[in-house]
């Protein structure tokens, strides 16, 4: 029986929902708790290995199970280097996206402070960051576009993120995917060789712009709990 490894907390919303999916297909699954090292020995016995969290202790895993031949979604190259944000900002420009312009000193102009890395979360103080990218978006709105690939196809899903007054608060509603995005979402997971990523975009007067890339992307709300249990079992013998 093929087992998947999932570093994951087993009651993630969706990808605990894909787990029971791939139990009932006939596969073997282990959660690996996030934030903990993961044994080589464990991996060695997996036939595929699923990262849903950016820790060095997943990099570790996914470099080791990459290593030794072992089936991987994402794998450490595409998870590490769309985390690395001004690598995921080239990528997305040269895919043909609107990319908000970045400084490297404090601007006069209104900005978002980034850290270098999504690892590292946001900056403590939300004026000092290791860059500075332009705030471009009127409204507070983001929109998300879900990328994942079973192997044959890439499938695509957008949400509107739209932030309550209190700022804390979301709602969360299904949009109609825009043809040229996912065209360029496509094309960047395929430059990638992800499986799966979510691209941030937000709309100005001068159009659509992408902000940001999630190489470990959650795909809350999104309903592609069987998308992704497509292309998950599609790296094993068993859905091959």
């Amino acid at each position: 029986m093929d087992c998947i490894g999932f570093i994951c907390e087993p009651e993630h919303p969706v990808f605990g929902a894909v787990a029971e999916r791939l139990s009932a297909r006939g596969f073997d699954v282990q959660f690996l708790r996030p934030g903990n090292p993961v044994a080589r020995a464990d991996i060695d016995d997996l036939a595929a290995l699923v990262n849903t969290t950016l820790r060095p202790e997943s990099f570790s895993a996914l470099r080791y199970a990459d290593r030794v031949g072992v089936e991987t979604w994402n794998g450490f190259l595409p998870t590490t280097a769309l985390a690395c944000r001004l690598v995921a900002l080239h990528g997305l420009e040269q895919v043909g996206c609107q990319v908000p312009t970045v400084w490297f000193e404090k601007p006069d102009h209104d900005y978002i402070a980034r850290t270098r890395y999504s690892w590292d979360g946001v900056p403590a103080n939300s004026d000092e960051g290791d860059f500075y990218q332009a705030r471009v978006r009127e409204e507070p709105v983001e929109y998300k576009y879900f990328a994942v690939n079973d192997g044959r196809e890439t499938h695509l899903r957008a949400i509107q993120v739209r932030s309550e007054v209190s700022g804390l608060d979301h709602v969360i509603s299904e949009e109609t995917v825009e043809v040229t995005l996912a065209a360029r979402v496509r094309e960047l997971l395929d430059r990638f060789g992800a499986r799966a990523l979510c691209v941030e975009f937000v709309e100005s007067k001068e159009g659509f712009y992408a902000q940001g890339v999630d190489p470990a992307p959650g795909f809350a709300g999104t309903g592609m709990e069987r998308r992704v249990a497509d292309s998950i079992a599609s790296l094993t013998t068993i859905g091959a």
